[in-house]
């Protein structure tokens, strides 16, 4: 992550609020840009022109299309888009390009040295900046016409490095409110979902992570190679676990801050291993993403308003696209394509025997998701896929889980508890029992804290995409 956790919880993050809340009106919206700007320019400046110019493009491209009359508006979105696009493409994808040509034809071409670290946050703000255009374009919303408001939202650093992807038009009305934009309880429901989601990514996420760490780990580690098909299974399980808690944490902290800063964001998770089919877990996993696919890729190119063949080639752009941006891999696009089948088979010919299911389809969604999180994974060190669909099906003996489950039980049990609605079922009924909430809540805020200053490595997974 950007910062040193431990900085950014007891230094930044205090001092950021504290000067928010203290600016009056509209004025608050300078302030938030100052802020994202430290925040984005904390590890150098290196990248800070790229952005600078994707936002000066768009905000012109927004003023010219929010035209009512005029010709030249589709050549305008086509080229902002395209310029948006390139960045994206260009920064993420040109080592990729390179390694893949050397391997297919040997040219000897090298890699260029200063993409080796993608610039901040750029899978999530462009995407930001496309909706805007596609949104003003197609009068969804209306133009911004101030600049500082404007890179207020690109740069809004809450969701600068691992989104959610929240569109102009969900935050353009709070951007525009100068009095009243915080409230004490917009305080204390943002500080309760941010210390909640802090919990799950730095108790759970960490702390089960490590499991899969311990199987598949080159140095220290069982090795996969060395692990019975129980332990594969464990593993994986634990991995699946590790990236919801994270990434899922990591979106209530982002949308927690937002609600204090005076941001109603959408929710980015909606308990997706409770799904009842591949089609719902979608529904419920990283929310804003399958959206905006939805309505930027999908339905432009027609969406289920044509013929079953164009549907289909219309999915498979939608999910090659999506696992591509995920990661310059070839393992993303494996995921994405495998969606893309799970997907097509639901639709044209699972539907009906899914709707009519009595409990098993949670267990059918279950084993496929965790199934695709091994091909997602693929590219780690010490787990290739080949080797770890191998451990998984052609059962093998190995080093035993027992031990793993000693150790590990526990908080494996509390990630299945917590991937379920009981936890927020049992928190809501302690509404009318303040002392009780009020020690709930400080017991895992002094918990999270305690751990954040035990692992200060500690760095969000979704960042690496």
């Amino acid at each position: 992550m950007v910062f040193n956790s431990v900085v950014f919880l007891f230094c930044f993050l205090p001092l950021a609020l504290l000067v928010y809340y203290l600016v009056p009106g509209k004025g608050k919206n300078a302030v938030l840009l100052l802020e994202s700007l430290i925040f984005y320019c904390w590890t150098g400046i290196t990248w800070l022109p790229l952005i600078a110019v994707l936002i000066a493009v768009n905000y012109l491209a927004g003023l010219f299309l929010g035209r009512r009359k005029g010709g030249g508006r589709k050549l305008v979105l086509v080229l902002a888009v395209v310029v948006s696009a390139a960045a994206l493409i260009f920064f993420k994808y040109t080592n990729f390009l390179i390694d893949t040509l050397n391997q297919i034809a040997g040219l000897g071409l090298s890699s260029l040295s200063f993409l080796s670290v993608l610039p901040l946050g750029i899978s999530y703000y462009i995407f930001k900046l496309i909706s805007y255009v596609s949104d003003v374009y197609t009068r969804k919303t209306e133009p911004e016409k101030n600049l500082i408001d404007f890179s207020a939202y690109v740069l809004f650093f809450p969701q600068l490095i691992v989104g959610p992807i929240v569109r102009y038009r969900d935050m353009a009305q709070t951007l525009h409110t100068g009095k009243g934009r915080c409230t004490l309880q917009k305080a204390e429901d943002g500080a309760i979902q941010f210390v909640f989601g802090l919990a799950k990514k730095v108790i759970l996420a960490d702390s089960i992570g490590m499991l899969w760490q311990d199987i598949i780990a080159p140095d220290g580690g069982v090795g996969l190679a060395n692990a019975s098909t129980p332990l594969a299974w464990l593993g994986i399980l634990a991995y699946s676990l590790q990236l919801y808690f994270d990434f899922a944490g990591y979106s209530e902290m982002s949308n927690g801050l937002s609600r204090m800063m005076g941001f109603e964001c959408p929710a980015n998770f909606n308990l997706p291993y409770m799904a009842t089919s591949i089609t719902d877990f979608w529904r419920r996993w990283h929310i804003s993403l399958s959206m905006w696919f939805r309505d930027y890729v999908y339905i432009p190119l027609g969406g289920n308003r044509c013929s079953k063949g164009r549907q289909i080639l219309n999915m498979l752009v939608v999910w090659a696209l999506t696992g591509f941006w995920h990661g310059a891999n070839w393992n993303f696009l494996c995921w994405g394509l495998y969606y893309f089948v799970l997907l097509v088979i639901e639709k044209y010919l699972l539907r009906g025997v899914l709707q009519k299911g009595r409990g098993w389809q949670r267990v059918y969604t279950l084993f496929f998701v965790v199934l695709g999180w091994g091909i997602f994974t693929a590219n780690a060190a010490g787990a290739p896929l080949g080797l770890l669909m191998s451990r998984l099906f052609l059962p093998q003996g190995g080093v035993s889980p027992l031990y793993f489950l000693r150790n590990y039980g526990v908080l494996l049990l509390l990630g299945c508890l917590f991937s379920t609605s009981l936890p927020g079922w049992l928190w809501e009924k302690t509404r009318r029992i303040l002392p009780l909430r009020l020690l709930l809540f400080a017991g895992v805020m002094l918990l999270s804290i305690a751990f954040v200053v035990a692992s200060t490595g500690s760095t969000a997974l979704y960042a690496d995409f």
